[in-house]
This record gives C-alpha cells, structure tokens and sequence, in this order.
C-alpha cells in the first residue's frame, strides 16, 4: 500500500490518466483504452444529440453532411475526436513533465561540484520530492546518471550517457505519434471510399434516366437526383480533407513544443549535472 505523502511532484495525483483510474502512459504517451473511452462517450453524446435535434436543424448542410451522407463521415468524425483526445491527453501530460524544472535538486552556488558523495544527496531530495521519478524525462536521465557515476571514470562517460538518453527520448517520443499519424492517413482514405460510394450510386442513377423512355422534361427531373448525388459524394472528401488538416496542424504544434521541452532537458542536464561534475579516476 502507497504512503500517503505529499510531495512536490505526485505522479499519482499530477497525470490525467492516472486520476481516471488508468495506467499512466510513459511520459506524454496516451493509455489507448483511457483513449478510446473518452472517444466513445463523447462521440456517442455527439451522434445521439444531433439524431435528436430537430427536423429543419438536421436539414442544416453542416449537420446533412454528417447525417445524410452514408457511415463513412461517421467514422471520420470518430477518428477526428480520437485525434483531438489523443492530442489533449499529450498536452495536458506534457505540461505536468513541464513542472519537472521546478523542482530545486542542484544547490544554486557556483560552487557546489557533482561528486559521488554529494549525487547521494541529490538522489535523495530527489526521491523526497518526486513521487516515482523515472515517469519524468528530466528525473529519469538525471537518476540515470547520478547511479552510474561510480562506473564511470570521466566527464564525457556521463555526457555520452546523456546524449544516448536523449536520443532513446526523441525516439519513444516519435514512436508516440504513430497512431495519430495512422489516423491522418486513413481519415482521407474513407473521405474517397465515401466519394466512391456516391459516385458509384449517381452512376447507377444517370444509366436508369438514360434507359428510361420518357421526354426531355421528365428525363431532366429524373437526372436531378444525380446531380444530387454527385455533390453529396464529394462532400465526404471535402470533410475529410479538412479533418485530416485540422489534425495535421494541431500534432505539428505539440509535436513543436515537445521538440522544445526535450532540448531544454539536455540543456538542463548539461548546465547542471555535467558542467558541476568533478571525479577522480580511478587507480
């Protein structure tokens, strides 16, 4: 049973996942099922509300779009807020990881130096106050480092073992957007199956009008639905175009500002665990 304490960083308390009932994804990434639940419930409030709504509001070409156009604009808008769910879920963990800067672990004087003595006592106000430092990237490279100083002979060991955790970061963190580059993809993909869908429908439609034996007035009014038609299979590649930009532009955002909060991790690892450490080799 975890000790109830209070402290600086609570991993259990601080991650959105976590006070959901959810396991916590590794740094920013998302828990697909604490994913795919909130998708559900608000994709089924969306779905129902606007079945619901009243006869000259669904007739509205905003909500027809959705409505009258077949399942695939459904599945469209169902990846969309998969998308923007996944999405939030990373920035709000990410502003939580932000905090990590916050806690004062390096005492501020000039000169203070790393040494394996002194890492013991930075290693303990650590554990003293961050609960479960190794979700964080700052404190999982700091401790990192600071429990194989012993092992190591020089300053660069440590430098190249930062570098190559780092590099291990940017990785887990690419690898975190492949779902959402996943959906990018396939929301254009059903946006031209719907096109399809509807072409293949008008098609069918223009070859009954055409078979049919009527005059030029009634040949007309029977082509109209074709028309119709037309338009309305182009509608579901207009929404899935627009969708898969919208999502697009929101993950360049936050993948720009994850960017930025894991260059200021190596800047703050070198300022001030490389830069202040001071060993002697040993033999």
């Amino acid at each position: 049973m975890r000790t109830i304490e209070r402290k600086e960083l609570d991993w259990h308390l601080g991650d959105i996942e976590q006070r959901f009932g959810f396991r916590g994804g590794k740094y920013t990434d998302v828990n697909t099922w604490f994913a795919l639940l909130v998708t559900a419930l608000l994709a089924g409030g969306l779905f129902i509300g606007l079945c619901h709504v009243p006869t000259n509001v669904r007739e509205h070409p905003a909500v027809a779009i959705i409505l009258a156009r077949g399942w695939t604009p459904y599945a469209m808008v169902a990846l969309f807020i998969l998308s923007m769910v996944i999405l939030f879920v990373k920035w709000r963990k990410l502003a939580f990881q932000k905090k990590a800067f916050k806690v004062e672990l390096i005492p501020v004087g000039a000169s203070f130096a790393l040494t394996q003595e002194t890492a013991l006592d930075v290693l303990k106000r650590l554990n003293a106050a961050v609960d479960e430092p190794k979700r964080f990237v700052l404190f999982s490279r700091i401790e990192r480092a600071l429990l194989n100083l012993k092992n190591v002979g020089n300053v660069s060991d440590v430098s190249e073992m930062l570098r190559a955790s780092a590099e291990n970061d940017e990785n887990h963190v690419d690898s975190s957007y492949g779902l959402l580059s996943g959906i990018i993809w396939v929301i254009p993909i059903l946006g031209f199956i719907g096109t399809v869908i509807g072409l293949s429908g008008a098609i069918g439609g223009f070859g009954a009008a055409l078979n049919a034996e009527a005059s030029a007035a009634s040949l007309k009014e029977s082509l109209m639905p074709v028309t119709g038609s037309l338009s309305i299979a182009f509608d579901t590649t207009f929404v899935a175009l627009v969708l898969a930009m919208i999502v697009q532009m929101a993950m360049t955002l936050l993948r720009r500002q994850e960017d930025l909060f894991l260059d200021a991790c190596r800047d703050y690892a070198h300022g001030n665990i490389v830069s202040r450490l001071k060993l002697e080799k040993a033999g």
